[in-house]
């Protein structure tokens, strides 16, 4: 049956916005005179919301709710007004979302990041883009693996979940979209391994974005 609607993941599988992440995150922690972290730390860090992420960061002993709830408010701030310096499309993206739009297939966002980050970022990078929803981490809505968030796509857009592509380069992003009932597709260019992926139970892997062009018939 004919893909109707490609619900993409943002961080790992649009967008490579793991330098951003990393210096924002080591800026807040270098301001309390705190160990800093690698890219490849980061990696493992993401995927869960900017919650997590501090929380990751932290020292085990620092980790407690208000220190996380402190240290994540000067992340925003910080990562906000920086949230384009380093972040790029990976390689082959721009020309699939184009080549997705010009078959007529609806597009969507479906992110665990903060909703304002999430969509200053769609605006910077996809310009001329139109997507059905863009949403990020909201008050109230559930993190993926959850899938309201997919759910609420769905119910904006009409369409019937055994018409939906899901995008995405995390096993959170593999159990969302079982969850959801929708088909998945996980990337390999992320911030996770391919192993992650099948063990998470990936209905497709690729390894470039035009290989996801065959999967939209």
């Amino acid at each position: 049956m004919r893909t109707q609607l490609v619900i993409f993941d943002l961080d790992g599988t649009l967008l490579d916005t793991i330098g951003d992440l990393a210096v924002a995150c080591n800026a807040v922690l270098a301001l309390r005179g705190l160990p800093q972290h690698s890219y490849e730390e980061y990696r493992s860090f993401v995927g869960n919301g900017i919650m997590r992420l501090v929380e990751r960061a932290l020292p085990e002993q620092l980790r407690t709710p208000e220190n996380v709830a402190l240290v994540r408010a000067d992340f925003v701030e910080y990562y906000t007004a920086h949230i384009d310096a380093y972040t790029r499309p990976y390689d082959g993206i721009p020309e699939a979302v184009a080549e997705i739009a010009r078959r007529g297939i609806r597009m969507a966002v479906a992110s665990n990041k903060f909703q304002r980050g999430t969509e200053k970022l769609i605006g910077r990078f996809f310009p001329d883009t139109e997507f059905a929803a863009v949403l990020g981490q909201r008050p109230g809505v559930p993190l993926k693996p959850d899938p309201a968030v997919v759910r609420e796509i769905l119910d904006t857009t009409g369409v019937a979940p055994e018409r939906v592509l899901y995008v995405g380069d995390s096993g959170i992003d593999m159990l969302t979209a079982a969850a959801a009932g929708v088909r998945s597709a996980g990337v390999t260019w992320g911030f996770r391994q391919r192993a992650e992926l099948v063990e998470a139970g990936a209905v497709h892997l690729v390894d470039h974005p035009r290989e996801l062009l065959p999967l939209l018939e």
